[in-house]
């Protein structure tokens, strides 16, 4: 058996572009766009370092094996002859999820229930709905195609963020959003409405050369692949900080979602960096130093009910860009253009279109002149 298998970076639909640039900066080079985000051939040691390294991604899987099946004695006879052993630990529970679609085999309970069942019987893994490892079985055509999610929990757990504010930004979309914008470590980076202080603590650990996934766990450590000394060296490792002295500025009118904000930034060891202020959008000043760029998560869609208080609160903002933010880049992510235009800031660079907690939203770039 090949020691290279395709892996799959997942992607937030409409950030393919940019993940495929992160993974092709982390040395993946053989790295392409495909249907549900970025892949490339690689072997158990590119797994381990894609889930540690990689900021955009929302979880990493693994494609195993594959082969035909037109009905489930066929599917039960051909799963038990798999070899499970090779990825599979027998005192590891584990999880099926299985989808059939233009397939003969059309039934996706059926299908989950065969495959369980196989591998309890065969090597005596327990099955269990709360597993995190999990198989992942789709019946397309006829070609039962099998993956392993090698990384548990979503990539945007990274581990050190406690408080959670009002409809918060998650780590790897703030990590796609910056990299969009052109952030590389080295522009201060400002949040007039930071919330828990996401876009921040991205921008910081990235210009201090930190890994994404230097304090969490993964699936892939409870497989019979893992390597427990290469995984720990390699969450050690850190690439060569961009710019140790760049500074990232945060603040909210929630004072508690500020103290939060600070809180999560100590754990993830880059408190140093930020500057964490509690005021309004209108109080806002442009730090001293070069220009850099502003990003912003602000209130949308379902999140205000007053539409009017919306374009008011819009409009603010734009106002103080305008004044105050000459020469920066700013990376907005909203619901409605028609409140983009209400900023005044003429027509963005750049528009990605993107779903955010079940809302079509969009980030918008500018550049303030």
């Amino acid at each position: 058996m090949s020691d290279q298998m395709e892996v799959y970076c997942v992607s937030v639909p409409g950030f393919e572009a940019v993940l495929l640039d992160e993974v092709q900066q982390a040395g993946f080079s053989n790295a392409r766009i495909d249907e549900i985000g970025v892949s490339f051939v690689g072997e158990w040691d590119d797994v381990w370092k894609a889930n540690i390294m990689l900021r955009g991604a929302t979880r990493v899987l693994v494609r195993v094996g594959s082969f035909r099946a037109m009905h489930l004695a066929q599917l039960d006879k051909r799963s038990r002859k798999f070899p499970w052993d090779i990825y599979l630990r027998p005192d590891v529970p584990i999880r099926v999820e299985a989808t059939c679609r233009k397939s003969k085999i059309y039934h996706d309970k059926a299908a989950k229930q065969r495959f369980q069942k196989a591998i309890s019987e065969t090597i005596g893994c327990p099955i269990a709905d709360d597993a995190s490892v999990v198989v992942k079985v789709r019946i397309f055509d006829d070609l039962c195609t099998i993956s392993i999610d090698s990384s548990g929990e979503g990539l945007h757990k990274r581990g050190h963020k406690k408080f959670v504010g009002k409809a918060p930004i998650r780590e790897t979309m703030a990590a796609l959003c910056l990299r969009a914008c052109g952030y590389t470590g080295e522009q201060p980076v400002l949040d007039p409405m930071c919330g828990s202080g996401t876009f921040l603590i991205e921008s910081a650990e990235i210009a201090q050369g930190m890994f994404a996934g230097r304090e969490r766990t993964f699936a892939f450590e409870n497989l019979a692949t893992a390597d427990a000394s290469r995984i720990s060296y390699l969450k050690s490792l850190s690439p060569p900080a961009t710019q140790a002295n760049v500074q990232f500025y945060g603040s909210d009118r929630d004072a508690g979602a500020v103290k939060g904000a600070m809180e999560n930034a100590g754990r993830a060891g880059v408190s140093h960096l930020c500057q964490f202020s509690t005021h309004s959008v209108s109080d806002v000043v442009a730090p001293d130093g070069p220009a850099g760029i502003v990003m912003i998560n602000p209130p949308y869609g379902t999140r205000i009910s007053n539409k009017k208080a919306l374009y008011a609160l819009y409009s603010s903002i734009g106002k103080k860009l305008r004044q105050d933010f000459t020469g920066w880049k700013v990376g907005m992510v909203t619901s409605d253009p028609s409140l983009v235009s209400a900023m005044e800031l003429g027509q963005p660079e750049q528009k990605i279109p993107f779903s955010h907690g079940g809302l079509k939203v969009a980030l918008y770039q500018f550049k303030v002149t």
